[in-house]
Parts: C-alpha cells; structure tokens; sequence
C-alpha cells in the first residue's frame, strides 16, 4: 500500500462538505438520504424529459452496464453523502443526455452517418503535459476540442440557452475544486475548457470516468462500448458545423490503443513523454485526490501498478516491432516547457498538417494568461507513494532511453 495510509492526515474537509457529509451520518448513513437506484433514476430521467424513453443504442446494453456500474459503486465505493449527491446528478445527467441526444439522431439520421475525419489524439501520463498541448492544440482555427459545457449538455433543452448550459456544467467541473481545494493545483477543471474524453463516454456507464471516481475493484470497463459512445457524442456535436480536425485526450488510451485505432483509423496519437519519477506518482497522488472528494474510505492500487509505466513500456515494444499504426509521434515534456510554438509546430509537421500563423501567435498570448502554478503547486514525491526511485528507475529504464526522455531531480 502507499507510504499515506490514512488520506484524512494529507488533505483537509472544508467545513461545508464535512457537514454535508455528516447528515448522512445522522440518518444512520448516506445510502438513506440519498439513493442510487437504477430504476428511480431511469424513470425521473423519462420524466425530466417529456416523457422520451429511447436511450438509444448505438453502444449496446447500456441498461445492463448500468445495473452494473451501480451495483458496484454501491458494493465497494463507501460514498459519502457528497459523494453520493455528485454521482446521483452524474448518473442522472448521463441519462438525460442519452434521451436528447438519441431523440436528435432519431429526427435526424444523417447524424449517424457523419465521419469523424483524421482526428488529433493526445495520450500519454498525467504531468507530462498532456493538459497544457491538448488547450494549446485547440487554438488550432482548423481544429475544435469538446469543450465541457457542450459535452455535457450536447442537445440543448427548452430553457436552456448556452449560456445556462455552460452554468449548469459547472457543477460537474469547477465544483470539484470546491469540494477538494488541493484539486485545483492537479488539474484546472472550467465548463469553458476542453474536456478529457473520460468526460465524453460518461453517459455510456462504462470508460475510465467511474473506475476513477470510486473503488471498483471488482468492476470491468467495456472499452468498446465506450468507444461507441463516443463516436457517436462526436458526430452528434460536429453535424451541421464547418470541418475541422477533433483534438482529443486522455490517458487511458495508452491502454486500448488498438481500439482507439480501430474506432479513428486514420487518428494521428500525440504521445507525450516526461521522466517516469514525475508522473508515476502522479497517478496515484490524482487518483488519491479525485476519490477523497467523494469517500472517508479510499483504497489504492498498490503503488507498483499504480502509474501507466507497464503500458509505455509495452508500447515502445511494439512501436519498435513495427505492430502500431505509423501515425504516432513523440512531444516531449522538456521540449513544450522550454519553446511551445516550435514544439507544436514540430508536431504538425510530423502530421503533416499545417501551422498557421494565427495559431503560433496565440499560444504565448494564451500561456500568459495561465501562468504556472496559477492555483499552486501539486505537491507530491514517490516516497510518500511508495514507489522506490532507485527500483522505478531501473524498471523504466528501457522507455527512457528508448525515447531519450531527460531525467529530472
């Protein structure tokens, strides 16, 4: 286990969450005040909608992922009343959308049928800047990031125009540096900004989203499903507008690659690449955090397979062995830090995708506006984790020398 063994001694409570989380408490637990029952949920989602009922089924079951997703947050997840409260509204969140969306596809097929052309696919270890290429790659005026507000709201509803659709987002972005203020220092999360595609396949109760909100040791996400969803998220936001190129990121795809490939043939995969001793930690330190908003009881995995290092490890592998598709290229993290605007525009040239002017004079005038530690430092070691340098280093070896990676103090 991690070197933190109790997380109440690393992060604080505010006040107001502490309280929120003691009337569970006081009704003799949270499971009481607020329930998580998939069919409750099912049938306030027809309701809130006018009474649509056809969620759609361009990713499968996802009823069947549902009960199962719910039946294990409730098994194992230990949620506090907040923690409840914030899965609730994403689980009912996720449904709506699943009704509108379907319902505008269904009045209008074409939508099915649009191609997500040549999209951009950043991937790679948290703090490694994955964060900082994929904002600075949506300034791209040929290319267009989900932004979290259209994400989570894709079809706008009666009474809602875009600008109470981006107020309604923020409770499922800005909140979470409400609720966990040493959050903000992780990750800036605003309804305004591009959002990672965790967010995207949210409503297909499947993907990365819960396996990281919550302890579901015995849950397994259905990729493909996921995956599913996506693509059709994608075509129902892009329909009827300009083309332009999908910048999009997560890290999970280091994971299914394959898939990811498979779902966007002619993808072109950014990977970024950053000193193993600065982003294994990270993994465990921003799964710790994101769990503590929503749980008194976090477990972790333990701390040698915490991070994504076994995953680029086998990727050097087989993009050595010549098993991936020939449309990855590398951003290193020392390479964005020191220049951005030639970083990038070596990136599009190994894309063979074009730089324009107007989007190299953006990027500085866009990073003035975010200096570095603009919310303060995400602290973090990897002794406090349990990770052992020394081991960690010599296990990682073969990826950093592979990719030439500089090492860091």
């Amino acid at each position: 286990m991690p070197a933190i063994k109790n997380l109440a001694d690393h992060y604080t409570r505010p006040d107001w969450v502490r309280r929120i989380n003691a009337m569970g408490q006081s009704v003799g637990g949270a499971e009481k005040l607020i329930p998580l029952d998939s069919d409750a949920l099912v049938r306030a989602a027809i309701d809130s909608t006018g009474g649509l009922d056809d969620f759609g089924d361009f990713d499968g079951d996802w009823h069947g992922r549902l009960l199962s997703l719910v039946g294990a947050i409730e098994s194992s997840g230990r949620l506090h009343a907040l923690g409840r409260l914030m899965t609730r509204q994403e689980l009912l969140r996720g449904l709506r959308t699943r009704l509108l969306m379907t319902d505008a596809r269904n009045r209008n097929p074409a939508i099915a049928q649009a191609k997500v052309e040549s999209p951009i696919v950043i991937t790679g270890p948290p703090r490694s800047g994955t964060s900082i290429l994929f904002e600075l790659l949506a300034l791209d005026p040929n290319a267009r990031a989900p932004l979290a507000w259209e994400v989570m709201h894709p079809v706008p509803f009666a009474g809602a125009d875009a600008v109470a659709l981006r107020a309604m987002a923020e409770c499922e972005q800005e909140f979470w540096a409400d609720v966990q203020p040493e959050f903000a220092a992780i990750h800036e999360l605003r309804a305004d900004l591009p959002v990672e595609c965790v967010t995207l396949t949210l409503p297909s109760f499947t993907g990365g989203h819960w396996g990281m909100i919550a302890n579901l040791p015995d849950w397994v996400a259905d990729y493909p499903a996921s995956m599913d969803y996506h693509r059709a998220l994608l075509q129902t936001l892009q329909y009827g507008g300009p083309p332009q190129s999908w910048v999009l990121k997560t890290p999970l795809y280091l994971v299914f690659i394959d898939l990811l490939f498979a779902t966007y043939p002619d993808a072109w995969v950014i990977h970024t690449h950053r000193d193993p001793l600065k982003t294994e930690p990270s993994s465990l330190s921003t799964l710790a955090t994101v769990r503590w908003q929503r749980s008194d009881e976090v477990e972790l995995p333990e701390a040698n397979g915490a991070g994504l290092g076994d995953m680029m490890l086998l990727l050097a592998r087989r993009r050595s062995a010549g098993e991936l598709p020939d449309r990855i290229v590398d951003s290193h993290f020392s390479d964005l830090m020191a220049d951005p605007v030639a970083a990038i525009e070596k990136l599009y040239a190994a894309m063979q995708r074009p730089f324009l002017a107007e989007h190299a004079d953006a990027i500085p005038r866009y990073l003035e506006s975010k200096p570095k530690g603009k919310f303060g430092r995400h602290r973090y070691s990897a002794e406090e984790w349990g990770i052992d340098p020394v081991k960690l280093r010599e296990k990682m070896r073969p990826y950093t020398d592979h990719y030439g990676i500089e090492l860091e103090a």
